[in-house]
C-alpha cells in the first residue's frame, strides 16, 4: 500500500459529505481538478475504490461507507490536537453555508453575523434565503433553520425558538377603512401574503389559518416585498412580531384574540454538527436568538 496523509482524508471527507467536486472544492479552498486528483492519489494509494462517480456526483462505495466513521474520529482527534497545542485559541478556517428563512435572516442575524465574522477572519459565512434552490440532503448546505422538524435522515435537530406572528396594518389604511372590533370585521379588508402555489414549507401558510378561502390581494414569495406593501397603506399583512415591532407606523390587530405560533428549528448532519466551523455557527445563533425570547415571541402585545 502507498502512503497516504491526513490531507488526502480531509479531501475525502469534504466529497463524501457534499457529493460533488465542485462543493467540496469550495469548502476546501481550492478547485475540482485538486480534488479529484486528491482522491484519485487516495484510491490509488489505498488500491480500492471509494467512490462511485455518476452524473449526479460522488457515491461512496461500500468501502468507502465503511471508511467515513474511521475517517472522522481521525478529523476529531486531529482538531482537539490544534486546539490543544494553540492553547484553546484555534483560529477556524473554512467556509460554512448557513440555508435560512428570510424573515429571520434578513430582520435579525444579518447585521448581527458580522460580529462573528469579525472575531473568526478565517472564516466564511455563506447565508442563503431562499430554501427553494438548496437542500441539506443533497449537502449544498451545511446548516438550516427552517418552520419544521424533518422526519427522516442522520440528522442534529434542536427547536431554536418560538415565534408569534399578527396581523398588522399601517396607521393611515385603519384610519380610512372600516374599524375591526371582531374576527368577522377582517374579510371586508385587502390582505397582503404569500404567492399561494410558491408555498414551499405549510407552516408559511398563514391563510388558511386565518381567514380560510380568502386571496391574498396583494402577494410576494418575498416577506420583505409584503411588509413594503403593509407600511405603504395597501391593506393588513400577518408579520412576526420581531419584524413588525420596528416599524412604528404599524398597528396590531385583534393581538390577543388572533395569532399565530411557529417555532424555528436548527437542523445538521450529525457527522459535522461537532466540527468547530458548523459549532461556532450555531452556537452563536443560539446566543442571539436566545437572548430575545420575549421580542420573538410578542410578549408585550399579549400583556
Amino acid at each position: 500500500m502507498r502512503q497516504y496523509t491526513w490531507d488526502d482524508l480531509q479531501y475525502f471527507l469534504a466529497v463524501a459529505r457534499t457529493g460533488q467536486l465542485t462543493t467540496a472544492a469550495r469548502r476546501l479552498r481550492t478547485n475540482h481538478v485538486t480534488v479529484s486528483r486528491r482522491i484519485d492519489r487516495l484510491e490509488e494509494a489505498l488500491s480500492a475504490r471509494l467512490f462511485e462517480r455518476n452524473p449526479r456526483g460522488y457515491i461512496l462505495t461500500a468501502l468507502g461507507e465503511k471508511l467515513i466513521e474511521s475517517a472522522e474520529i481521525m478529523e476529531r482527534e486531529a482538531e482537539r490536537f490544534q486546539n490543544e497545542a494553540s492553547g484553546g485559541t484555534i483560529s477556524l478556517s473554512g467556509v460554512v453555508r448557513l440555508s435560512i428563512l428570510e424573515g429571520i435572516a434578513n430582520f435579525f442575524l444579518a447585521d448581527r453575523l458580522p460580529r462573528m465574522a469579525q472575531a473568526y477572519p478565517s472564516l466564511s459565512v455563506e447565508m442563503v434565503t431562499i430554501q427553494q434552490i438548496v437542500s441539506l440532503s443533497r449537502r449544498e448546505a451545511d446548516l438550516s433553520i427552517t418552520l419544521n422538524a424533518t422526519r427522516t435522515g442522520p440528522y442534529h435537530q434542536e427547536k431554536l425558538m418560538p415565534y408569534r406572528l399578527f396581523i398588522y396594518g399601517a396607521k393611515d389604511y385603519l384610519a380610512k377603512h372600516p374599524a375591526i372590533r371582531q374576527r368577522s370585521d377582517l374579510s371586508g379588508h385587502r390582505f397582503i401574503g404569500y404567492i399561494e402555489d410558491m408555498i414551499f414549507t405549510p407552516g408559511l401558510d398563514y391563510m388558511r389559518e386565518i381567514l380560510p378561502g380568502l386571496r391574498p390581494a396583494y402577494q410576494s414569495s418575498s416577506i420583505f416585498a409584503q411588509l413594503s406593501a403593509a407600511r405603504s397603506g395597501f391593506g393588513l399583512c400577518i408579520l412576526p412580531y420581531f419584524i413588525a415591532c420596528n416599524y412604528p407606523e404599524l398597528v396590531p390587530v385583534l393581538a390577543k384574540e388572533m395569532h399565530l405560533n411557529r417555532d424555528y428549528w436548527l437542523i445538521c448532519h450529525e457527522d459535522i454538527v461537532n466540527t468547530p466551523r458548523i459549532r461556532v455557527l450555531s452556537d452563536f445563533i443560539r446566543s442571539e436568538v436566545g437572548s430575545q425570547t420575549n421580542i420573538f415571541g410578542g410578549y408585550p402585545l399579549l400583556g
